[in-house]
């Protein structure tokens, strides 16, 4: 099923001739529709149907026929867009309307044409937002998924992997790059535990000398060394019946991965100072972005200690091996940051945005999220563009957007980041670089003549015609 087959319009008008009209125009662009003549069968038909849009006169047989069947729609599981239709003139109406919910309005007598074109804009409306809810894949905090954006078929994977081992108390190994979101999984399988009531206690091993990891650990009594002035629990104690993360396992000290084994396999601390045995009951996941076993095989990595903390492995795979979740990972990021900074920004434009998603994020998420506010804390506009991407993002070259494709001259030197997204056009005459923007406009929008008339700035049949001017295909 195509995007266009998949949307449902409700038209409701009490005038037959009307109502025949703007089906005809609706179901020329190829969304599916059905009308309704009263307010009644329209609640009826919303009761019984779920419908993207419906268009709706004002004025039937109650003049605010309309006004209840935009709160009706408004409110309907799920909601719909609702275009309303009013009389030439009645801009008052048509302004109240708007202030109701209403997603445009669309004047008498009837313009077939404009009806089409309200009609595209408040159906890609609905497909953003249903696309926006698909990338989201957790909805809810109680199944502990909410802040992991991604549509990959890998990212899909590791939650279904984390939906199915969170409830045991199986061990966790979490493998990826620095900056994947290892500890976000890990507070995933925290929440969809058994254990989700008690703590959460996260260390990272990485830096800590052994004395120090030690005594976060298992903490210490009072005497125990020169500064211990009282009693201090360690994170293990701290974690009892919860979970404890440690994050960057492979920098374990050895002699630490030796204590570390022995609580694994005894459920058993003593705090430094103290000859006192403490039971606890906690649930370990590790996380790393180093190769345990080449460190095992180095001896560098205690292997029993390894096959303790593998009970199930999750490996996360880098931004740049899973593109697909940049776009969705942008659209989260920029009103987030934009609300911290009191900023009005939501959007990018598209050869920004392709500039991102080809970029290899060497830090991954983390870096992604950096530049994001990077961008929204310097500019100066409503929404982002290119010229607020990074200079580390952009390489060396100099950015000359064509329209709002991703086409720029590149130095000889160009970053590799950015050159799936950016094109040549040194020496190009002008009848070739109108026909690249074309061309490149057309490849972003996946052959959407009317969307690309919009970013290149031209009428629909000026489009057309050096469309096969330029022998161009699609």
């Amino acid at each position: 099923m195509n995007k266009e087959s998949s949307i449902r319009v409700l038209i409701v008008d009490d005038e037959i001739d009307h109502a025949d009209a703007m089906s005809e125009a609706v179901a020329r662009i190829g969304y599916s529709v059905k009308q309704a003549h009263s307010l009644s069968e329209a609640r009826r038909c919303l009761s019984e149907e779920d419908f993207d849009l419906v268009i709706t006169d004002l004025r039937m047989d109650g003049p605010r026929d309309g006004f209840e069947l935009l709160e009706h729609a408004r409110g309907a599981s799920p909601p719909s867009q609702v275009i309303v239709v009013t009389a030439h003139g009645d801009v008052a109406t048509a302004v109240g309307a708007m202030r109701a919910g209403a997603y445009d309005f669309i004047e008498k007598p009837l313009d077939l044409d404009l009806i089409r074109a309200q009609v595209r804009r408040a159906a890609e409306a609905v497909l953003l937002a249903r696309q926006n809810q698909n990338f989201k894949l957790a909805l809810d905090q109680k199944y502990g998924m909410e802040g992991i954006i991604g549509n990959s078929q890998a990212m899909r994977r590791t939650l279904q992997l984390v939906r199915q081992i969170a409830p045991t108390d199986i061990n966790v190994l979490i493998l990826g790059e620095s900056g994947t979101g290892k500890e976000l999984i890990a507070r995933a399988v925290h929440q969809n535990s058994r254990r989700r009531a008690e703590r959460f206690v996260a260390l990272n091993c990485a830096g800590l000398n052994e004395s120090t990891l030690e005594d976060e650990l298992f903490g210490h009594v009072r005497g125990a060394f020169t500064d211990a002035r009282g009693d201090r629990e360690g994170r293990l104690e701290y974690a009892d019946g919860g979970t404890l993360f440690l994050d960057e396992i492979g920098d374990m000290p050895l002699a630490m991965q030796a204590k570390l084994l022995r609580v694994l396999q005894d459920r058993q601390i003593t705090r430094l100072g103290s000859n006192e045995l403490i039971q606890v009951d906690v649930r370990f996941i590790a996380a790393t972005n180093k190769d345990l076993e080449q460190q095992v095989r180095k001896e560098e990595f205690r292997q029993d200690l390894y096959f303790r903390i593998k009970g199930a492995t999750i490996h996360l795979l880098p931004l740049r091996q899973r593109r697909e979740d940049i776009p969705p990972l942008i659209a989260h990021l920029i009103p987030r940051s934009a609300a911290r900074m009191g900023k009005k920004i939501e959007e990018i434009d598209a050869a920004a945005r392709n500039i991102l998603v080809a970029c290899d994020w060497p830090g991954n998420v983390r870096q992604l999220e950096n530049v994001i506010e990077n961008m929204v804390a310097l500019s100066t506009g409503p929404r982002l563009e290119v010229q607020d991407v990074p200079q580390e993002i952009l390489g060396p070259y100099s950015v000359q957007t064509v329209s709002t494709t991703a086409l720029a001259t590149i130095s000889p030197d160009a970053s590799p980041a950015a050159s799936q997204a950016i094109t040549s056009l040194a020496g190009v005459n002008l009848a070739d670089l109108e026909r690249q923007a074309i061309e490149k406009t057309l490849e972003m929008v996946q052959g959407n003549r009317e969307q690309a008339a919009k970013l290149l700035g031209l009428g629909e049949r000026t489009l057309y015609r050096k469309i096969k001017e330029y022998g161009l295909s699609r």
